[in-house]
């Protein structure tokens, strides 16, 4: 069928949601009204709107950092921040961007959108996605409390020994910023988990593993790779934290080896590159077919491109390592791996310019945004492909050159992607429109300002400025870069402060949305919007990739059915499918909704709190709090027993 007959095909409405059965279910799942409600809700879209919007107040708050220091290094010989300053505040930027913005952000969509793409009706273990919420938001407060008290992290978002061991830095700065790093490891990982079992577990019938969202293969993928990364990473910063406050030698010479901090960092490191970055190429997978009108093209490809692309990241740490000194043989393997990981990018790549050649594009601002990030994809993944390459990384590592490539592949892939799924789903997601002509102010500023802001770190990286320097003598060809790189930086946020008014202009006057007005093709598009807290009247089964437009399509004899099924209505039911072909096999019960899990992570918080300034006092009483609460959230419940279909 052709394009031109996919845009003359009307929408489908959902249906049913007023009826009695749609009341008894709004009753069973809603969420309480009240402070207490509110803060108790396991509700999957209230965590994942607070997901979202807490990355966004990390992301701003890193943006006037990084605004900060850019007029410090705009001229040379400037000294608006001391050494010391500068240290703690691109150290703070760093952290905050990669570690509290870039992931957080990609799952609070995941949290909010995986239980609608899939067709089920919460995630499944509501209480443990309330829990790694909480954990989330006073990990990063954790944080923000170091740098209020003068003692934020002050040896890169890196965190290198020996200069973050106890001998050459022996305040608080990197105790604060090791013990918040485990913090977010604990929700980075329960999270994974609970995606993992949602994903693999919660699928509508008829949806089988080759009919998956493309969304749904990214957030996948990339938990089952956080699984394996965190621990790498939380161990390190364990480590750390143990020779520093008790002596140990795990870093430290001669017993201890200061290398091995990079080997478990860059771990952890480099598959969190993909971890931040995988998410993000998802939501472009599933949102451009829809403004292209037409399918993805070349699915499989890309799903199999998906996963082949976080294997190869956990082969490829040594890539940060090149100018360590380690043997030839490594070198050889690890630049080789480096180097064949840009073929499973590519094909992503390629299926998005040949969706947007054979499709029927819709130029608006969520478009634009995902072409800009094709853009941007291409350019940050050119400028990795040369650092992959050891002689090139011998002239190009510790310059601006580095600093420019990482801006690109962690910020830029993930903001474009990420502005761009936020003009998609926020009329899902509250129900009216983003102003389209504020939006396309909000692209150019944001689209230019990135590229006046970051390409021309790699010019000045290849004449030699290095990294995390705090100023700079004149006469050394970089001063007009630098202050062209800040008036970009400048002209990026205006656009960022272009989409917060955008945001709050819409709420209260966008127009109303309707529940598809896109015409997408996939389940959440088939719920009111916002939706209701129950998701779907009647779990849906599936036919096909693409449940709403499988009329236009015509693929095949057999269609989805959305409006008849199992209703799941003897109290919060979700249905439980196995996990290749969804075949259901199981009804589980829901929890309510608990304080507990708020309450487990201040406990949490506090024994860390306790950690810090070694009140043990402290860290014994809430180790006893967190197991009675731990056995207060196990106690064995009979309404949440498990029934048969």
């Amino acid at each position: 069928m052709t394009t031109t007959e996919l845009d003359r095909v009307p929408e489908v409405a959902p249906r049913d949601y007023g009826s009695p059965l749609a009341s008894k279910l709004e009753h069973l799942w809603a969420t309480k009204p009240g402070i207490v409600g509110w803060l108790g809700s396991v509700d999957h879209k209230e965590i994942g709107l607070r997901y979202i919007v807490t990355a966004f107040v990390f992301l701003l708050v890193g943006g006037l950092e990084a605004l900060v220091f850019r007029i410090q290094l705009a001229w040379p010989n400037q000294h608006l921040l001391s050494p010391a300053q500068y240290d703690q505040l691109f150290s703070m930027h760093g952290a905050t961007m990669i570690l509290w913005y870039a992931f957080p952000v990609l799952t609070g969509f995941s949290v909010y959108l995986q239980p609608l793409v899939l067709g089920t009706r919460d995630m499944a273990m509501p209480r443990l996605n309330a829990f790694t919420y909480w954990v989330y938001l006073f990990s990063g407060l954790y944080l923000y409390v170091g740098l209020a008290l003068g003692s934020a992290p002050n040896a890169g978002w890196f965190n290198y020994v020996p200069y973050a061991s106890r001998p050459y830095n022996p305040g608080l700065n990197i105790d604060f910023y090791a013990l918040a790093n485990i913090l977010l490891g604990i929700s980075t990982t329960l999270g994974s988990l609970n995606f993992v079992v949602t994903i693999l577990h919660q699928r509508a019938p008829g949806m089988s593993i080759n009919r998956m969202p493309i969304l749904s293969w990214g957030t996948l993928t990339i938990s089952v790779g956080n699984l394996f990364a965190m621990p790498s990473v939380t161990l390190a910063f364990f480590f750390l934290w143990l020779d520093r406050q008790f002596g140990t030698h795990f870093y430290d010479p001669p017993s201890g080896q200061p290398l091995l901090w990079q080997h478990l960092f860059w771990m952890w490191g480099h598959p969190w590159v993909y971890v931040i970055v995988l998410p993000a190429l998802s939501m472009v997978s599933e949102a451009l077919p829809v403004l292209c009108r037409r399918p993805l093209v070349g699915y499989t490809a890309v799903a199999l491109a998906t996963v082949l692309t976080m294997v190869l990241g956990f082969g490829v740490w040594l890539h940060h390592m090149f100018a360590t000194g380690l043997p030839n043989i490594a070198l050889a393997f690890f630049s080789a791996v480096s180097l064949f990981i840009v073929i499973p990018s590519a094909v992503s790549n390629f299926a998005w310019l040949a969706t947007i050649w054979t499709g029927r594009p819709v130029f608006n601002t969520a478009f634009l945004f995902f072409v800009g990030f094709i853009v941007v994809f291409v350019i940050g993944g050119v400028s990795g492909f040369m650092t992959g390459s050891v002689p090139a990384d011998w002239q190009l590592t510790d310059t601006y050159f580095v600093v420019a490539h990482i801006h690109y592949v962690l910020i830029g892939w993930n903001l474009f992607a990420v502005m761009g799924a936020s003009y998609f789903w926020f009329p899902k997601m509250f129900g009216r429109m983003l102003d389209e002509h504020l939006g396309r102010w909000n692209f150019w500023l944001m689209f230019i300002g990135f590229n006046v802001g970051f390409f021309p770190m790699h010019i000045t990286g290849l004449l030699g400025m290095p990294r995390r320097v705090y100023t700079y003598p004149d006469g050394m060809g970089w001063d007009t870069l630098n202050l062209i790189i800040t008036i970009g930086s400048y002209v990026m946020a205006a656009g960022m402060l272009l989409f917060i008014v955008n945001v709050f202009y819409s709420l209260r006057r966008g127009v109303v949305a309707g529940p598809n007005p896109w015409d997408a093709a996939t389940l959440e598009w088939s719920t009111p919007s916002p939706p209701p807290p129950y998701n779907f009247v009647v779990i849906p089964t599936l036919a096909s990739r693409t449940p709403l437009w499988e009329d236009r399509l015509d693929e095949g004899p057999y269609r989805s059915e959305l409006n008849e099924g199992m209703p799941l209505d003897h109290g919060k039911e979700v249905l439980g499918t196995s996990s290749l072909d969804a075949q259901p096999n199981v009804i589980l019960r829901m929890p309510e909704d608990s304080l507990v899990p708020l309450f487990f992570a201040l406990v949490l918080t506090l024994l860390f709190a306790g950690l810090i300034v070694k009140f043990w006092w402290l860290v014994v009483t809430c180790i006893g709090a967190g197991l009675l609460l731990q056995l207060i959230w196990l106690w064995p419940r009979s309404e949440l027993r498990e029934r048969r279909p």
